[in-house]
């Protein structure tokens, strides 16, 4: 962890050409058992015992030959021989590619993609294996808005609790959200607490996913809009909002080209974006607004480049900066950043 704070650190001086006037106390969790999403790819090879299911080597085709995972949660890696014999015995051994795996509060999902609809047999056989391993199992035939439930119908919905605000946010098993549930809380809490919405403020929510940052914004007493590309998003989003007991607004738009300002004034903005970063929302930002930014980021690189713009272009000061361990045991890193005008 160390490492990788010198590496942002290195990033912000050698491409935003900025240094951040404080470093902030490393984000610390669980180092094992964290993963709570994951896709495993799945390939049929006789010659090695049947099916493999794993991750694929680095910078490879091939499926690692796994029989359990430390960063997987524990009930959920002991599942790996179990779905090798589940796969290696079904007609359609050769024809799942890929067993994507959510886990929420109530319910454990693994969701098979299908190129093919499964024989009668292969049906009996997943629900059988999803009622002995208490899983819930769902079928992919195309895209992820395909997903659908199998087996149980009756299971619980896949949600992830914010207990700080008082939160549950619910999901679907192809949905963007956090890997790492107990650092995502401890994240948004330092993010909420950078961030310090109050009543009366007007704030903007960029790349709001489902509401991870947005509903604890709105549980402030702020007014909080959220902006996301991928419409079933704002849809959870909503519906998350309307769960809770909370008013929010959250607006499908395209992050990557400007326009987003139309709908501002805004005193602050919170910003996650993917690893492209938010270049073109920094550069669109007038100069009576926002006064203060929490730009929440995965990719050192892109925070730096965003961050020279911020600083040198547009006026703002980098207040304060760290890194947070998202992804225990992974050379990948999270950041958070807090930007304010002089």
């Amino acid at each position: 962890m160390a490492a990788k704070q010198r590496g942002l650190e290195e990033n912000l001086a050698r491409i935003g050409k900025v240094a951040p006037e404080t470093m902030l106390p490393i984000v610390y969790g669980e180092e094992w058992g964290y993963r709570h999403r994951a896709r495993l790819s799945v390939r049929y090879v006789p010659k090695k015992g049947g099916a493999l299911v794993g991750f694929r080597e680095r910078r490879s085709s091939y499926v690692a030959d796994m029989q359990a995972c430390p960063v997987l949660p524990p009930a959920v890696s002991a599942l790996l021989p179990k779905l090798r014999a589940l796969i290696g015995t079904m007609d359609a051994n050769s024809r799942l590619p890929q067993v994507e795996l959510a886990v929420g509060d109530a319910v454990t999902v693994l969701v098979f993609r299908n190129l093919e609809p499964l024989s009668a047999g292969d049906e009996t056989k997943l629900r059988a294996f999803a009622d002995e391993a208490g899983v819930q199992a769902w079928l992919q035939p195309k895209g992820p808005d395909t997903a659908y439930p199998f087996h149980p119908l009756d299971a619980p919905a896949l949600g992830y609790t914010l207990p700080e605000s008082g939160l549950r946010l619910a999901f679907r098993p192809t949905d963007f959200t956090q890997v790492n549930h107990g650092v995502n809380r401890v994240l948004v809490a330092r993010a909420m607490q950078l961030l310090d919405p109050r009543p009366g403020e007007r704030i903007a929510d960029l790349f709001c996913g489902l509401g991870n940052f947005s509903l604890p914004i709105a549980r402030s007493g702020a007014t909080v809009v959220g902006f996301e590309g991928n419409e079933g998003l704002v849809e959870r989003a909503r519906q998350n909002a309307e769960a809770n007991g909370l008013q929010a607004t959250f607006l499908s738009a395209n992050l990557f080209v400007p326009g987003f300002e139309v709908h501002g004034p805004f005193d602050k903005l919170l910003i996650d974006p993917p690893r492209e970063g938010a270049i073109e929302v920094v550069k669109a930002l007038p100069e009576a607004w926002p006064r203060r930014i929490v730009y929440v980021s995965c990719d050192p690189a892109t925070l730096a480049r965003d961050a020279g713009t911020l600083v040198n272009v547009k006026g703002f000061r980098l207040a304060a900066a760290g890194v947070v361990n998202m992804f225990p045991h992974t050379a990948h890193v999270e950041s958070i950043a807090l930007f304010e005008r002089p």
